[in-house]
């Protein structure tokens, strides 16, 4: 290594990916296929489309292709903000007294404060492309919705968003945000579609959830003449768009001679953290590396850690398609925590697959651990971030510290995806000492999985 490393490796524009990388086709066992929900045979690519755009069916749908080419519409957006920094965490190192070099990769670095705005642009500008009037969508704690919103603006579509209750009441300035760009934003489980009327009945005051804003969004889509329905992640198109982040770290890291063996992503439905790895788990699967892969969720939302590898609803109104993935049942409503964003009932089924061959390591934190570990982080690095981006921080700091413990000069890698300037009802909420941590029964788990299809 010819240089000392700086505090923020910055990639030149020529350096920015101009394709999307697609980890599918290095899988020997690829994911399995989407189901239609009513014969439970695979959909086809005819069924997908009407209720998502055509290019992003073919996206979902390809297993084979390494690499897409972005459209330089979507790669002249991206020069907005990216390439994005990689920032060595020298303050943090110091006062952890660790051997561990710990980096993050900084996504918050735009107006929509997240690593969101990668796909929405592109899902946005295929849609205009095919010549809609505009999408739908659901959001949770508001950074897919506040870039959806972005991405709709610029290539002047209407945009649509259902925002699950509790975060539209936690976030109101998120919401205001997505309106200033010209979104409708509607609190669900909502009186507005039959769907989230079905949903209060059974659930009355309920607090609501991705699955439940999912429904209401395709629901409107599907009725709407003009309109498709978009998703800020579980889905592989989400996870294409996200390899941005992977590819430009790696880029970063092989310019500085640098090699992680810890990479952490926080894990909700799966965008950053599919993101985050694809570059380096495609080389694992082709066997040219070897890399320590951790996912981290919210103890009140463990799909990958109690969850069920099984077929199911990926919305709580079951009219999406089933996925194959490590899930709690559609039906599971999660307790209203503060990371919105983690607030799904399954994992994106690319990750699942990659988890249960025990090539993803899971672990589940509670949230007053993972405010902890953000304010520590805010004070020594002087970012405040994301809940969601939190809990990658929470267990990256938790592995330096083995280092410190075991003498290891270990490179931890990890996300931080998010920033958490709207979010300051959650650390205000955790400053009174009002937060607390809900940890599902065995029972309550037992409930979700009772209405998942027996297939």
């Amino acid at each position: 290594m010819s240089e000392a490393i700086p505090y923020k490796i910055y990639l030149a524009e020529h350096e920015m990916p101009k394709e999307w990388y697609n980890v599918r086709a290095d899988m020997k066992v690829k994911p399995a296929p989407l189901l239609h929900p009513q014969t439970h045979e695979p959909m086809t690519a005819e069924e997908l489309e009407s209720v998502f755009c055509k290019e992003l069916v073919k996206q979902e749908l390809d297993n084979d292709n390494r690499y897409i080419p972005i459209p330089q519409e979507i790669q002249d957006f991206y020069k907005m903000y990216r390439p994005s920094p990689l920032v060595r965490a020298y303050c943090l190192e110091k006062k952890l007294g660790t051997p561990a070099k710990i980096y993050y990769k900084f996504e918050g670095n735009n107006t929509s404060g997240s690593h969101k705005l990668n796909s929405a642009i592109a899902q946005a500008y295929y849609a205009k492309k095919q010549g809609l009037k505009g999408v739908t969508t659901e959001t949770g704690a508001g950074q897919w919705g506040t870039a959806l919103s972005m991405a709709c603006s610029y290539f002047e579509l209407d945009c649509k968003v259902f925002m699950v209750k509790c975060s539209y009441e936690q976030k109101p300035f998120r919401r205001e945000v997505m309106r200033t760009y010209g979104a409708g934003v509607t609190p669900s489980p909502s009186e507005t579609t039959e769907i989230g009327k079905r949903i209060l009945e059974r659930h009355p005051g309920t607090s609501g959830s991705l699955g439940c804003a999912i429904s209401e969004a395709v629901e409107v889509a599907t009725h709407s003449e003009g309109y498709r329905y978009v998703l800020g992640s579980v889905l592989n198109q989400v996870l294409l768009h996200q390899s941005v982040i992977g590819m430009e770290t790696k880029t970063a890291m092989e310019k500085y001679g640098i090699t992680p063996d810890i990479i952490i992503g926080c894990a909700g439905g799966g965008s950053n953290l599919g993101g985050l790895i694809a570059p380096f788990m495609g080389e694992q699967l082709r066997g040219e590396a070897d890399y320590r892969f951790i996912a981290v969720e919210p103890a009140s939302c463990p799909s990958l850690t109690r969850g069920r590898y099984a077929y199911d609803y990926c919305d709580t109104g079951m009219v999406c398609p089933l996925a194959k993935m490590y899930t709690l049942g559609s039906g599971f409503i999660p307790s209203a925590s503060h990371a919105g964003g983690l607030r799904y009932h399954g994992m994106n089924s690319v990750l699942s697959e990659l988890c249960d061959q025990g090539l993803l390591e899971a672990c589940a934190v509670e949230q007053t651990s993972v405010f902890e570990a953000a304010e520590q982080f805010a004070r020594i690095e002087g970012i405040l971030p994301a809940p969601e981006s939190s809990h990658a921080i929470r267990i990256a700091i938790d592995e330096a510290m083995k280092c410190k413990e075991t003498g290891e000069e270990k490179t931890i890698l990890f996300g931080l995806t998010g920033t958490g300037y709207f979010d300051m009802v959650a650390y205000e909420k955790f400053h009174n000492g009002e937060m607390s941590d809900y940890i599902p029964t065995d029972e309550e788990l037992a409930a979700g999985f009772a209405g998942m299809p027996q297939i």
